[in-house]
């Protein structure tokens, strides 16, 4: 990072270099941005994700995508200071799966870093789709901003 630049500048590089691996299904890259100890609430079960877990689960999970993933973020929001940051964005993942299908879908994400050894690395990231309060709990996957 450049001694000249903000923390909300560094962190808003942090996330597009996190997104450009996540679009790239790069998992050694993209693990790169998170601490050691990160705990992921995420879209897949369980309820929480360690390291190990969360690494394991995104190795699986890249395999079911044929090329590139689509990814893209809107409205994102940054607060830093210090050694520690949050951000919140509507995100969109979408593309073609290794069994025929294809994945088109809005959720919304927060994630917290902590400034460690001179980078920022996520902390706490959690992802969640709204579900419908109608008794049927679907996850509302429909939803678009």
């Amino acid at each position: 990072m450049k001694s000249t630049d903000t923390p909300e500048a560094e962190v808003r590089r942090t996330i597009d270099d996190f997104a450009a691996s996540l679009r790239g299904k790069d998992l050694e890259r993209l693990f790169g941005h998170y601490a050691p100890d990160v705990l992921s609430y995420d879209l897949a079960p369980p309820l929480r994700h360690s390291a190990a877990e969360l690494r394991r689960g995104l190795a699986e999970w890249f395999e079911t995508w044929e090329g590139p993933i689509g990814y893209e973020q809107r409205d994102l929001t940054v607060v830093a200071g210090g050694d520690l940051a949050f951000a919140h964005s509507l995100n969109r993942m979408h593309g073609r799966r290794t069994g025929g299908g294809t994945t088109d879908v809005w959720f919304r994400a927060t994630v917290c870093l902590r400034r460690l050894g001179g980078r920022w690395r996520v902390a706490h990231e959690h992802t969640s789709v709204p579900f419908h309060m109608d008794g049927s709990y679907r996850a509302a996957v429909e939803l678009r901003p």
